[in-house]
């Protein structure tokens, strides 16, 4: 824990120009005392502290000393604290700002440079965020998860997985972990979880990594299995570009929008179809037309 605070005390000095013995004292919640005697250690370390007196006064490390901070660039810094913040808005984990203030301390003295040209806001919706921070602390603590589980064709079951991490991908959270019920990897997004509960129970970690698991499921999934020629209205061309990608678009002459769409299964496909109303109309596969018809007349009948 010393040496945690040495450095900690030596990277808030690097960054700010004076700190007092007060205002580290109560950030460290330690002693004055304390602090006297870490300001020693310190200087004993071949660290040049310099001590003012008065109201104003407090510790500075000598003018002109500095620690090498060449080994990356502006930019590399800003992105890595860019990132940082992104993980701040999902995990909420305040660790994450003592590691910023270190990063701080290393970068070069030039206004603004602490600023990254790109945001980045990984929140998660209100539902998941209350997952996230009991899930990290599991992953953390090395202590099982149980938790109720729906998966995409709406089956429930109750799952116990050792959990090893949490991931973004395609604007969904997701957690990964070893199944105790499946005895194998499994994957569970997090909106299809239901009071998910941190155990007493520890376990060991396995050599499984995040890497392993998009190894192991995505080359299992395949993404195109199914296909559909869609005709879309013109006045959802916007939704239309932000889901499909402008270059995979075919723009008629009287507006409609084409699109060749790849679904992983039939489901996933009807499921996307219909959230777009009456602005699609599905021009291949007959399949899936069909499927359409019998689901719309069955809609029509709540209403007859």
């Amino acid at each position: 824990m010393k040496l945690d605070r040495l450095l900690a005390i030596t990277m808030a000095l690097l960054n700010q120009t004076r700190v007092s013995a007060t205002e580290l004292a109560e950030r460290f919640e330690v002693s004055l005392r304390t602090i006297y005697r870490d300001m020693e250690s310190i200087n004993l370390a071949g660290i040049p502290i310099i001590s003012f007196p008065g109201s104003d006064g407090g510790y500075e490390i000598l003018s002109g000393y500095r620690v090498d901070k060449q080994i990356l660039s502006i930019d590399d810094f800003s992105s890595i604290c860019g990132a940082l913040r992104g993980a701040k808005t999902a995990t909420n984990n305040a660790d994450i700002d003592g590691l910023l203030e270190r990063i701080g301390a290393l970068m070069p003295n030039k206004p603004g440079s602490f600023d990254s040209s790109v945001s980045l806001d990984f929140s998660p919706s209100p539902s998941d965020k209350e997952k996230i921070k009991p899930l990290h602390q599991a992953i953390k603590e090395l202590r099982l998860v149980r938790f109720e589980y729906w998966d995409f064709k709406g089956k429930e079951s109750l799952r116990t997985i050792e959990p090893m991490g949490l991931f973004l991908k395609g604007y969904a959270w997701y957690i990964y972990g070893y199944c105790l019920d499946r005895n194998d990897f499994r994957v569970f997004r997090l909106s299809r979880m239901a009071d998910p509960v941190v155990l007493a129970e520890k376990f060991v970690r396995r050599d499984y990594t995040l890497q392993d698991v998009e190894r192991q499921f995505m080359s299992k999934a395949d993404f195109n299995r199914v296909g559909a020629t869609l005709r879309f209205d013109p006045a959802i061309r916007t939704r239309v570009r932000d889901e499909f990608g402008f270059d995979k678009l075919t723009i008629n002459a009287d507006g409609t929008i084409d699109v060749e769409a790849k679904y992983s299964s039939k489901e996933r496909a009807i499921q996307n179809i219909l959230s777009y109303g009456v602005n699609v109309q599905v021009l291949e596969p007959p399949e899936i037309q069909e499927e359409l018809r019998i689901i719309v007349t069955e809609m029509l009948s709540h209403y007859s």
